[in-house]
């Protein structure tokens, strides 16, 4: 028996100054080529503005400010536009007011961000946000009413608004975390036939057929509609293996990466390893989980009393997981982090301690090594990187 759905469909017509501490982060020895825009959401009930931009050198490992940040309210989720025209951000308000998706037009030469429009998200408390393969679709993920929709884009990329919504209504075990469902990350797979979404209140990682051809209902569940994961696990986000055969689920209260092999919509769980590199008397709330550009190489992320990340060491031809390596964030809380497209660097958003930190990644063994001062930023939560310039 396929899970509830609560669908609601209808096309709506197509309508630097906080910034302190080192801008430096000088690596020994160089890395690889390439310059970079590395675009920061934030939390703003501090002293974050929106969103911010800085020019990376995969080379120096040099961080340099960009463009004054742009404002928005809570911008804890970001994407980019494969064109780098358009940024797109969640607005997650704590119920403040209802949850909304704004976007921005980008110019990747000067880094700045102009605000185009905001829409409802149809849901509390957006958290992700992915686009289909034309573009058309934006994907967002709303935590607190444990839904997702498909917002509609303009052709000027704009957001014309939510042409459909899906409700999950099954909860878990967990007392105080899975009182309902909670939907947390929503990505298309590599092949762009599915979406995935993670569901950290019902423990249950489902899966739906993209249509970008049917822009009232882009929507349909898969065979088979989700894969269960550990009652209680919570699983939060995930990444794809460099052919889109394998996934790597994070689980933020099993502490754990699930490893599937994957056929379609089809996941066949093949190994179970931990992130944690001891047992914590506090939970450790596992986070984020990427890919080396290169696929040799898994990284996680710690929060809590942890506050590090685990490397790990990825078998081509299996796909499964070693644990080579644990590196402390050097901050609070490591909500997110990225790779640089060159696989040189690695860089670390610690919301709680408000800064972010450089580390230089040996492409061999996948160690990481801090350099520079952190830069600091107010309660940095995502990370998007995309190449500088036009």
């Amino acid at each position: 028996m396929y899970p509830p759905l609560l669908r609601l469909s209808g096309f709506l017509a197509l309508l630097v100054g906080m910034t302190t501490g080192t801008l430096t982060a000088q690596a020994e020895g160089g890395g690889g080529t390439g310059t970079f825009d590395l675009l920061v959401g934030t939390y703003t009930s501090g002293e974050s503005k929106g969103i911010y931009v800085f020019r990376f050198d995969a080379v120096s490992g040099n961080l340099e400010p960009l463009a004054a940040p742009a404002e928005t309210v809570n911008p804890s989720f970001l994407v980019v536009r494969p064109d780098r025209n358009f940024v797109y951000a969640v607005n997650e308000t704590h119920g403040a007011d209802p949850g909304a998706v704004s976007a921005f037009r980008f110019d990747p030469a000067s880094g700045s961000l102009r605000f185009l429009n905001k829409v409802p998200s149809n849901g509390d408390d957006p958290c992700y946000v992915s686009l289909s393969a034309d573009n058309r679709t934006l994907f967002v993920a709303n935590y607190s009413s444990g839904n997702l929709s498909a917002v509609a884009v303009a052709p000027d990329g704009s957001l014309a608004g939510p042409v459909e919504t899906l409700t999950h209504l099954e909860h878990g075990p967990n007392p105080e975390r899975q009182k309902a469902a909670h939907v947390h990350m929503v990505q298309p797979s590599p092949d762009r036939r599915y979406l995935f979404a993670t569901d950290l209140g019902n423990d249950r990682l489902y899966a739906y057929r993209c249509d970008a051809g049917d822009p009232g209902v882009p929507l349909t569940s898969a065979a088979p509609a989700f894969t269960a994961v550990a009652p209680g696990a919570g699983p939060r986000h995930f990444a794809f293996g460099p052919d889109g055969n394998f996934v790597y689920l994070i689980e933020e209260m099993g502490q754990a990466v699930v490893v599937f092999r994957r056929d379609g919509a089809h996941l066949e769980p093949l190994q179970t390893v931990r992130v944690a590199e001891k047992d914590w008397p506090a939970d450790t709330g596992a986070a984020a989980i990427h890919a080396s550009p290169d696929g040799r190489f898994m990284y996680a992320s710690n929060r809590a009393d942890a506050n590090d990340l685990v490397i790990y060491a990825v078998a081509p031809a299996t796909g499964l997981l070693t644990a080579v390596g644990h590196q402390s964030s050097l901050g609070v809380k490591p909500r997110d982090f990225c790779i640089d497209p060159t696989g040189a660097f690695l860089l670390v958003a610690n919301q709680d301690s408000n800064n972010l930190v450089v580390f230089k990644r040996d492409q061999a063994s996948g160690a990481l090594t801090p350099v520079g001062k952190p830069l600091t930023i107010g309660s940095p939560v995502c990370l998007q990187m995309v190449t500088a310039g036009r």
